[in-house]
């Protein structure tokens, strides 16, 4: 291919431009060989004549075809060059808006300087597992290329970020590790990934500032090392820096600010905790207002202070240390606000001692005023003689300062980065990591000094790096293939490393020059001059004797050598740092100490810069040597370190463009991308892979493209690669222009160009040779036609002719008849005209009259019609609005009476045992009311006793004191003294008299006030309910008012708004249980790692707990636990509203406790009823002498006995109650409340009466069974003689081990009817000896086979036991372990008191817990040792009975059993099993059951089983049962479905099961709202005892978690095929073509394996889900919900997947996307699904791949495209718009100008701003009612399920 045959007619080419650096042109005339200008056409039509250079022989270079422009990966161009690079680049920011661009391992981003919606959680997982080139480039490919080598290679994996300042380097650093923290979560709950995010603002905050090139530029180098263990979950991170800019914290430029945290603190300033700290506005300090404008628009500084305190507290830095931090960037501001004062006559400087900055700084930092006043204008000299204090000038005081403020800042800056690696660290040990370098780029300024040189030193050695890696690749790459490796040159940037950093380089000469004592930057600037002036990468400027030239891989770049000796020194005196290190502040002390014996692991560039002072003492010199390590050396060391561990780790590289320098959302400035490309190694790259076989292409690929270029013979071998190489070698003459690979094809550069070229050549000539061929077609048919046409013309025009001749003989012939016959006609027709005329006006004028008279009488007919109607209308209105009022007032009415009536159905539905607990609570609240009354009696009988004492004692007295008085006056008639003493104490008794009236007097007062006060509260209901039925009577009134329509239109409303409330409660609820069953999932993973990790002798947990409690979040409530809470109330009703003002939180622990105490109690009385059975069967197995009529007999005579005693009780105690409330209503009979209390307990006592009559004929059956007992003694006596004739030495193996009575029994029967017929056995021997044997074998078998099978049963409750116990211990260990973690993650002080105040917590409860425990369980051993005295008792009395009963009325009571016998019924649909065989009823049926073990049977055949057994427990009112049936079944479902976690089979077949039971639990409830459609048959199998509403809700939660495990189930097994099936299957073959495009794939990247799918396998998989939820009989609707969730899936996986595909966006495809849904509608049409919604799911989609084939020019197609594309957003149309690819040249693109008129006409819409649809996203999920129409008694039990102990009842 030479090159006159490529600079042809028509080839555009570039040129040089000095605007926009390179710019298009295309050849108007061929080149020759010796031409020595081009002519050129530009853009705007302009000719241009190119003048070439002949020498040299440089032509232009060629322009990439349209076909390979705007490619994801640069390096897949046929041209690689700088323009080409630069073009692509440019269209793909302006036109696409793509900001990633992948240039073969380098990703190319550029800042576009808005928010984009690509970032999103839902792009995370978009790009989440996908292969590096599958997708569009984006930070998310390589962060995910990244994770996914570490996972596979098991090596450590960094990502450099890179690029000048402004070009978004610190946002991808962040949305990188958003993406790992995203992905790889935590391993545990400490939020480790939050930590490391949140470590972002804190290092803005204190690390970045504004530049004059960005807003929030970061002014160090940071690399973030994100720890992972072995399951590649994140377990912490760790945060190294590099040169920290510290002459920003002093000076900054103009428009320059320093950095966020001081203007954050100004603007916080104002807050009350900040007072102290003397801060005012921003422009008020020096440090910081040098810049100029102090602000940033659109960010509040206050508002980011409140986040940056907020990720401190996050990352557990305590408060006292926030105000640490927060005092000393105060103090530094306040340093940089000192006045130096200069004495006259000197240069000697001072401080006033007065200076408000100097105060404040001193007293911020805690040091003392004086010792910081001199020491800032003085420094110490040392010699060896003796000490000097020298005075500093203002030069000197000035940098001194400034100094000091650098180097507190940049301690404060190690403290906290220290502090944030210390939050970060992890006692996990580390499997490996990801880092992620964010680092400075290369950068050159007008004025460049240290810093810059650093920077760009750092980037030489970073480029060296990626040069080596990148041809490292290269080379593997060519090897793999087994491609000849040729030598590639490639830019080696190894000398001008040298030159930097090689001994007596320029670092060891600043070093050097650092030691001099009066060393200048003049002199290492002159230095340089002589010792590197001959280097090739050193030069000195023409016009300057300070500054030199370094040429760098980017660029060369001018130093000015003024503060290098300075900054390298890095020189803080140590008389300043001795003061700091004497704070009174720990923390302001801490940061100037040095770490003895610490080795500095990881320096941390300039900001860890040592301090170097000069000692007083010259005999420590030796010991401060670290100190003399230069800011170069630290720099130099730290960037060994880094790229040891860049060069240990496999690197990803992105390099981070700036657009333009005004900051400018999508505005391309071409001279300063190619200055950045050229300064990050980009065109290097190019360089580098156009230097080899850039362009690469698979057999297969390559020949479906390049086909049409073979001949018929080459295509008719099968051997790709050999038809490949025929056609290269008959095409390209050069072999050097292409290399055959092991699976690719390698082209140098141009050569893919060349065949598309050829391509487009072969299509023009045969589309010339079609229209050739169809012209001259179309020509030969059009003459033929013509031809044919002049025949038929000539031939019909002859005839023509003829015709006429003939035609005009007959016409005149026929004139002379016509005129004849016209005549006379037309006088025969004027005369009929008259007439008719005549008659016509007669006929209308008659008619006229006749029509006036019939509307006359029509419309007043019309009228009486339409006044009939009208008057009926109104009638009718009127009435339908009476009689609407009405039926809403019967409605109200009615509801209320249903209401009423279904209250006293369900009170007398309830059991005589709640019965019995009502009459308690009654007979209690009688018999308190009466006792209060009686003890008012009594105190009122007592008080009228005293006060009768009281005046019989004083009448008695004043009797005895008279007769003293007289006796008195007889003997001493002159004593007055004494009668005054005695009127005293009369007068004291008349005192207490009174006093003991009015004491009488109060209590009757108070007794009345009461009365008085309950008769108010009586009146205060009353008033309240008359108010009531007054508002109701308003409220029917205004219904009355409103019209019909009105009245219609809001319950319509109504109804829809409570639909739509519904469905978001709906939706809100079933997420809470989606977020529960995700927590109790991961919490059972939790668990299952801590019995992996878990120590022996762990404390176990009580045994009384609930396991409800623990395996379910809603626990229901038993009747126990409902009884337990009637107590706790009925004792506050008895105790008063005063004392019951109690803690609400103590007295629900109390319920908890008392809950927990009751399941306690049943447990023991369970344990006490084995021990009774146990005894029971050892007493039979002792006395062999009783049958087993006898048991049978012995047994209803007790429950007889109980039965007759338990009604004599009741009997009693209702007349008791009787008689109390008869009495107490006739002591109170206008008491409404008594009288229908009265009503309530005559209605009780009549359903204790029906009971009573139902327990008589139990009694009556008994009966009849102890006379059929009783007539079979004969039998048992004979029974127990042939017992007695085994012998007594005889021995049966396993004898001594306990042997269920019934089955001994059975096996002795069995003997003994073998002994009966040994005669019918004669045939065998004589003896019959050998048929005894075999009948005696097999009893044996049977008694061994009995005791295995209990045995057995043994050892299953002992392992239920120790499971439940290691379970317990489990959960214990779980939570301390949780607490100690969170305790872990707060400071030491909050530690300790949290600890206290946990220990007293805990010791109040257990103490109190364990006094409830104690008087529970005292108080139930007494209730259970009174029932066993009680059975004991009448097991005494019945033996006693047994021994007495007469011989000869046995006989006679057998003889009545035909009375009162029994008759036999039908099979109830009730199962019935024993208690301890509860776990194998759930083993058999839940745990160890496959579903295709019943799939022959009934549709969820387990649910039906359940459910009978439920009712048998219900049937016989046993609480206890009930409540341990469902918590078993709960657990059991739950137990199965964690360990088939993955199974849809098993999911779904459980949740068919579990809908079941809970429609049978609704069908079978007694609620008539579900009753609707049973049959007879199935009302009366309904629930009599129990309502299990609680129950109903608890298995909803469980379907609605196991519908989500099977939704997730299935989107497990579907999504990794979605995409190939639907988006890439190609089912109409030959429709897509092949694009030379794509991401060049490196040896690292995971190997290429075929997972593709297509469409059929995809249809074979729901064929399967469909078919197995059929099967199982899961419900039509929720089979609906399944696939419409399923397909929506399907919907957002593929347009997420085509939005983020250029690949995918053409018109072929599109066509091939909508051939596939319409496969996926005809399948959900032939499985009647199209109800469900899942083909509405699917209508984004479609109209996705309507937009792609639809036409895209006009202004009329983009109003098309608005209209059709309703389900799309508008972000979506615009970015399928800009992904759209021709497939090949003759296609156009998507112009710019049509997106804007898009975009124009989609202002209006209000779409979200997301791009991607959320694929978790999960609709609400109902679960309708579906009863059953099959009969509990019509359900046969398979023997496969090994349920023999069931029994039918």
């Amino acid at each position: 291919m030479s090159t006159v045959q490529l600079y042809t007619k028509y080839t555009r080419v570039w040129i040089p431009d000095p605007d926009e650096v390179w710019r298009s042109a295309e050849i108007v005339k061929d080149y020759k060989e010796g031409d020595k200008s081009l002519q050129l056409k530009l853009e705007d039509e302009t000719l241009y004549e190119y003048r070439l250079d002949l020498q040299g022989n440089e032509l232009p270079l060629l322009c990439n075809p349209d076909i390979l422009v705007r490619e994801n990966d640069l390096t897949a161009l046929s041209y690689l060059h700088e323009p080409a690079v630069l073009h692509n680049l440019r269209v793909r920011f302006l036109e696409s808006n793509f900001v990633y661009t992948y240039c073969g391992i380098v990703l190319v981003a550029i800042n576009p300087y808005e928010e984009l919606p690509i970032y999103e959680e839902d792009a995370i997982y978009a790009y989440s597992g996908q292969n590096m080139g599958d997708m569009d480039p984006h930070i998310f490919a390589v962060a995910e290329e990244a994770y996914k080598q570490m996972a596979r290679d098991e090596k450590n994996q960094s990502i450099i970020v890179s690029g000048e300042s402004g070009a978004g380097k610190t946002v991808s650093a962040k949305y990188a590790m958003r993406f790992f923290t995203t992905v790889g979560g935590s391993a545990s709950k400490t939020n480790i990934e939050a930590k490391v995010l949140a470590s972002n603002p804190i290092m803005e905050a204190i690390g970045n500032a504004r530049t004059t090139r960005n807003d929030n530029s970061s002014r160090f180098g940071k690399y973030i090392e994100i720890g992972f263990d072995k399951r590649y979950h994140i377990i912490g991170a760790n945060m190294r820096t590099y040169l920290l800019e510290k002459s920003r914290v002093v000076f900054q430029a103009e428009h320059e600010r320093n950095y966020h945290i001081f203007y954050q603190l100004c603007a916080s300033s104002s807050l009350p905790e900040f007072k102290d700290l003397g801060l005012t506005c921003a422009e008020d300090f020096f440090y910081i207002s040098q810049g100029g404008d102090t602000s940033i628009s659109g960010v509040d500084d206050a508002d980011d202070f409140e986040k940056t305190r907020h990720a401190f507290t996050l990352l557990g830095v305590k408060e006292s240390h926030q105000m640490t931090i927060f005092r000393i960037i105060a103090a530094i501001l306040h340093l940089g606000n000192l006045e130096i004062q200069v004495e006259r006559g000197s240069e000697a400087c001072s401080l006033s001692s007065e200076d408000e900055h100097l105060k404040n700084f001193c007293g911020l930092l805690g040091v003392e005023l004086s010792q910081m006043q001199h020491w800032l204008c003085n420094r110490k000299l040392v010699t060896t003689a003796e000490t000097y204090v020298k005075n500093m000038s203002l030069h000197q005081v000035v940098n001194a300062r400034n100094a000091l403020a650098k180097h507190i800042y940049a301690q404060l800056f190690n403290w906290i980065v220290q502090h944030i690696n210390k939050a970060l660290h992890t006692t996990v040990k580390q499997h490996s990591f990801i880092g992620v370098l964010d680092i400075y780029g290369f950068e050159t300024f007008e004025v460049n000094s240290f810093e810059q040189f650093c920077i760009n030193y750092a980037n030489e050695k970073l480029q060296q790096q990626f040069n080596l890696h990148v041809f490292k690749l290269e080379q593997e790459e060519y090897m793999k293939e087994g491609i000849p490796w040729t030598l590639i040159d490639f830019y080696d940037n190894q000398p001008c490393i040298d030159l930097i950093e090689a001994k007596l380089g320029i670092l060891d000469l600043l070093d050097e020059e650092c030691k001099v004592p009066r060393g200048t930057d003049q002199n290492w600037a002159q230095k340089l001059y002589d010792r590197h002036g001959s280097s090739q990468h050193f030069q000195k400027p023409r016009m300057s004797n300070t500054s030199f030239i370094i040429l760098h891989f980017a660029d060369k770049v001018e130093y000015q050598s003024e503060g290098f000796l300075e900054k390298n020194r890095d020189t803080v005196y140590e008389e300043q740092i001795s003061i700091l290190k004497a704070s009174k502040y720990p923390m302001v002390a801490d940061l100037f100490h040095e770490e003895k014996g610490a080795v500095p692991v990881t320096p941390v560039g300039k900001g860890t810069s040592k301090i170097s002072v000069r000692s007083a003492r010259p005999a420590i010199k030796a010991a401060n040597k670290e100190h003399k390590k230069t800011v170069g050396h630290q720099f130099r060391n730290s960037l060994h370190l880094l790229m040891e561990t860049l060069n240990a780790t496999t690197p990803h590289y992105v390099r981070c463009i700036k657009p333009n320098d005004e900051k400018l959302p999508f505005k391309f400035d071409p001279k300063r991308a190619v200055q950045q490309l050229r300064a990050c190694g980009v065109l290097e790259t190019v360089r580098i892979s156009a230097a080899g076989f850039p362009s690469r292409w698979s057999y297969h690929d390559f020949l479906k493209r390049y086909r049409v270029l073979m001949k018929k013979t080459d295509l008719a071998k099968n051997d790709k690669k050999q038809i490949c190489k025929t056609l290269l070698e008959d095409l390209i003459k050069d072999p050097d222009k292409f290399q055959f690979g092991h699976t690719k094809i390698f082209f140098r550069a141009g050569q893919v160009a060349y065949l598309e070229k050829l391509r487009a050549d072969k299509f023009r000539a045969a589309i010339i040779m079609i229209e050739k061929t169809v012209r001259g077609w179309l020509q030969r048919v059009k003459y033929q036609r013509l031809r044919q046409a002049t025949v038929v013309l000539q031939r019909y025009a002859r005839g023509h002719l003829a015709r006429r001749l003939a035609e005009h003989l007959r016409r005149t012939r026929a004139a002379i008849i016509l005129q004849k016959q016209f005549r006379m006609l037309r006088i025969r027709r004027a005369f009929q005209r008259v007439r008719n005329s005549t008659i016509t006006i007669q006929a209308f004028a008659r008619g006229m009259f006749a029509r006036r008279t019939y509307h006359q009488i029509l419309a007043e007919h019309k009228a009486t019609i339409l006044q009939k109607y009208a008057r009926g209308w109104l009638a009718r209105t009127r009435f339908h609005r009476v009689q609407a009022a009405t039926i809403v007032l019967q409605c109200y009415y009615r509801r209320m009476k249903a209401r009423q009536q279904l209250k006293a159905l369900r009170i007398e539905a309830r059991s005589a045992q709640h019965l019995k607990k009502l009459n308690v609570g009654m007979e209690n609240k009688v018999v308190q009311l009466q006792r209060k009354i009686d003890e008012q009696n009594k105190e009122y009988k007592l008080l009228n006793e005293q006060l009768s004492t009281l005046t019989s004692a004083h009448s008695s007295e004043v009797e005895k004191l008279k007769k003293e008085l007289l006796q008195y006056q007889q003997s001493q008639r002159g004593d007055g003294n004494q009668l005054v003493s005695l009127q005293e104490e009369m007068e004291h008794l008349r005192l207490e008299l009174e006093r003991a009236h009015g004491e009488r007097k109060v209590v009757e007062d108070s007794y009345m006030q009461e009365k008085d006060l309950l008769r108010k509260r009586i009146s205060d209901l009353e008033e309240e309910n008359a108010l009531l039925k007054q508002e109701k009577e308003e409220l029917n009134s205004r219904i009355l008012c409103q019209s019909e329509d009105e009245f219609a239109r809001n319950a319509v409303e109504e109804n829809i708004q409570m639909k739509k409330e519904l469905e978001e409660e709906r939706s809100r609820y079933q997420n809470l249980v989606k977020e529960y069953s995700s927590l109790e999932q991961r919490y059972d993973n939790l668990r299952d790692e801590m019995t992996i990790i878990k120590a022996p002798g762990h404390r176990r947990n009580p045994s009384n707990q609930s396991s409800l409690e623990s395996d379910s979040n809603n626990p229901s409530i038993s009747s126990s636990d409902i009884g337990d809470t009637d107590d706790v109330i009925q004792q506050v009703e008895e105790i008063g509203m005063e004392k019951a003002a109690m803690d609400m939180t103590l007295f629900l622990k109390l319920q908890k406790r008392v809950r927990e105490l009751e399941l306690a109690r049943k447990k023991l009385q369970t344990q006490l009823e084995k021990k009774e059975q146990e005894s029971k069967k050892s007493q039979v197995i002792e006395t062999k002498t009783m049958t087993s009529e006898q048991e049978d007999f012995a047994y209803n005579s007790l429950k007889r006995q109980e039965l007759e005693s338990e009604n004599k009780k009741l009997k009693n105690e209702l007349n008791e109650l009787r008689k109390a409330i008869a009495d107490r209503a006739t002591q109170n009979n206008s008491s409404s409340d008594v009288q229908d209390s009265y009503n309530l307990l005559l209605n009780h006592l009549k359903a204790a009466n029906e009971e009573l009559e139902v327990r008589k004929e139990e009694v009556l059956i008994l009966r009849s069974q102890i006379m059929k007992a009783a007539q079979q003694k004969e039998m048992g006596k004979n029974m127990v003689k042939e017992r007695e004739r085994i012998p007594s030495n005889a021995s049966w193996p396993n004898s001594d081990r306990h042997v269920d009575q019934e089955d001994a029994i059975e096996a002795y029967q069995g003997m003994c009817e073998t002994n009966r017929k040994t005669e019918d056995w004669g045939y065998l021997n004589e003896d019959g000896e050998l048929g005894l044997a075999y009948q005696g074998l097999k009893q044996v078998a049977r008694l061994l086979e009995a005791q295995l099978q209990d045995q057995r049963r043994k050892h299953e409750e002992e392992m239920e036991g120790l499971r439940n116990q290691l379970d317990a211990m489990q959960e214990e260990l779980q939570k301390q372990q949780q607490a100690s973690l969170q305790t872990l993650q707060l400071s030491p002080e909050v530690q300790v008191e949290l600890g206290l105040q946990q220990e007293i917590t805990r010791l109040t409860n257990e103490n109190l817990d364990l006094k409830e425990l104690v008087e529970k369980l005292e108080k139930n051993e007494k209730k259970l040792k009174k029932q066993l005295k009680i059975y004991m008792k009448k097991v005494q009395d019945f033996e006693a009975s047994q021994t007495t009963l007469p011989a000869d009325r046995r006989p006679h009571d057998s003889n009545m059993q035909a009375a009162v016998q029994r008759k036999e019924k039908d099979f109830q649909g009730m199962l019935e099993y024993y208690k301890e065989d509860e776990p194998l009823l759930i083993r058999n049926l839940i745990t160890d059951l496959k579903p295709q073990a019943v799939s022959a049977t009934v549709p969820c055949l387990p649910a039906y089983i359940l459910f009978m057994c439920l009712r048998h427990a219900d049937y016989i009112n046993d609480d206890q049962k009930v409540h341990s049936l469902l918590t078993s079944t709960i657990n059991g479902i739950k137990k199965v479905l964690k360990k088939h976690h993955d199974d849809f089979e098993m999911t779904s077949f459980w949740l068919a099961n579990v809908c079941r039971l809970l429609h049978c639990l609704k069908q079978y409830s007694g609620d008539e709202g579900f009753m609707t459609q049973n049959t007879p048959k199935q009302n009366e199998h309904c629930l009599k005892n129990f309502d299990l509403t609680e129950y109903r809700q608890v298995l909803s939660h469980l379907s609605i978690q196991i519908y989500q495990q099977l939704i997730n189930i299935a989107q497990g097994i579907l999504q990794p095929m979605t995409v190939s099936a639907v988006l890439e299957n190609e089912s109409i073959q030959g429709l897509s073509g092949v694009q030379p495009m794509g991401y060049r794939k490196y040896i690292s990247n995971s190997p290429e394996v075929d997972t593709s799918y297509s469409l059929d396998n995809m249809i074979r998989q729901l064929n399967t889900f469909h078919s197995i939820m059929c099967d199982q009989g899961l419900d039509p609707e929720i089979v609906q919900q399944v696939f419409k969730q399923i397909f929506y899936m399907i919907n957002a996986v593929t347009l997420n997947n085509l939005l983020l595909r250029k690949d995918v966006c053409s018109w072929s495809t599109g066509m091939q996307l909508r051939f596939n849904i319409s496969q996926l509608e005809e399948w959900l049409h032939g499985k009647n699904l199209q109800q469900s919604g899942a083909a509405q799911t699917l209508v984004p989609l479609i109209q996705a791949a309507q937009l792609l084939q639809l036409k895209k020019k006009t202004s009329e197609d983009a109003e098309a495209i608005c209209s059709l594309c309703t389900s799309l957003t508008t972000q979506q149309i615009v970015k399928i718009l800009n992904l759209y690819t021709p497939v090949n040249e003759f296609e156009e693109r998507v112009t710019v100008a049509f997106i804007r008129n898009i975009q124009m006409h989609l202002q209006e819409r209000n779409d979200p701003p997301q791009l991607l649809l959320d694929f978790k996203h999960v609709f609400p999920v109902s679960f309708p009612f579906n009863p059953s129409s099959i009969t509990m008694d019509s359900i046969h039990l398979p023997a496969s399920l090994n349920l023999d102990f069931l029994n039918k009842v």
